[in-house]
């Protein structure tokens, strides 16, 4: 089964929606913790971290829309069709950020790792070649500062808490280390020509960063012989993909074009 969606090959809008996807994708996961947070108030700041991510998504798949448009006037994409109207193969979020939310220590755990990552590159695409999406970058780049602020802090409680919470601490990072590299293996429409930067040159400063975070939390950086699971650029997803297009596409798909 195909889709319109397929025939998009010009790379920038393919990196733009693999930015967007990531970001949509993670925040749709973090949502499963709305009402559901330890405290009152980590409930809301989790809540509002879920919604920059959701803005900067829908920031990221306007503008694709945008030169979609531009280059086949017939298409008709907005941010909607390119979140709701997708099949799973179509999507290219990281695998990192489709994985089932399990307990708080991997929820905060999963969003520093990313943040941390997100405001590398953020940084980089201010100065980056295409200039609107350096706008976008610049824009979501003061609330990632946040995002790795609040995610670390939280790492370190738990890191260098109780010795349940240091456990659980080590176990999400036994199980979330996996995907890490997926961030810095750059996907055909990820090349410099492209983008203006080096996805694999940020990996250095990222594990310097993290690495700092999680020494001071008493937590060890895996070992670098961990087999790294890749796909999600390209459109191979883990198991939880269907599930979460079912939950997140269903209204769209029983009622199309509904809207408040």
């Amino acid at each position: 089964m195909t889709s319109k969606h397929s025939s998009y090959k010009e790379p920038l809008i393919q990196y733009l929606v693999f930015l967007a996807d990531t970001n949509l994708i993670l925040s749709q996961r973090n949502s499963e913790w709305c009402g559901h947070g330890p405290v009152l108030e980590q409930d809301i700041a989790i809540t509002n971290i879920t919604l920059d991510l959701l803005g900067q998504a829908r920031l990221l798949y306007q503008y694709a829309a945008e030169l979609i448009n531009k280059e086949n006037p017939s298409a008709n994409e907005t941010e909607d069709t390119l979140a709701y109207h997708r099949l799973e193969r179509e999507y290219k979020n990281l695998l990192l950020t489709e994985l089932p939310k399990g307990d708080w220590a991997v929820t905060i755990l999963r969003q520093f790792l990313y943040s941390v990552y997100q405001q590398l590159l953020y940084t980089e695409l201010l100065n980056g070649k295409d200039k609107h999406l350096a706008a976008i970058a610049e824009k979501s780049l003061k609330e990632t500062h946040y995002h790795v602020k609040w995610s670390s802090e939280w790492v370190l409680r738990l890191g260098d808490g109780t010795p349940e919470s240091h456990a659980r601490m080590e176990n999400a990072l036994l199980s979330l280390w996996m995907y890490t590299d997926e961030m810095f293996i750059a996907a055909a429409y990820e090349d410099k020509s492209i983008t203006g930067i080096a996805v694999t040159e940020l990996k250095k400063e990222w594990l310097t960063r993290v690495s700092a975070i999680l020494q001071e939390a008493t937590l060890a950086v895996p070992s670098d012989d961990l087999f790294m699971q890749t796909g999600g650029k390209t459109g191979v997803h883990t198991e939880h993909m269907g599930y979460i297009l079912a939950d997140l596409q269903y209204l769209q798909r029983t009622y199309p074009g509904a809207n408040w």
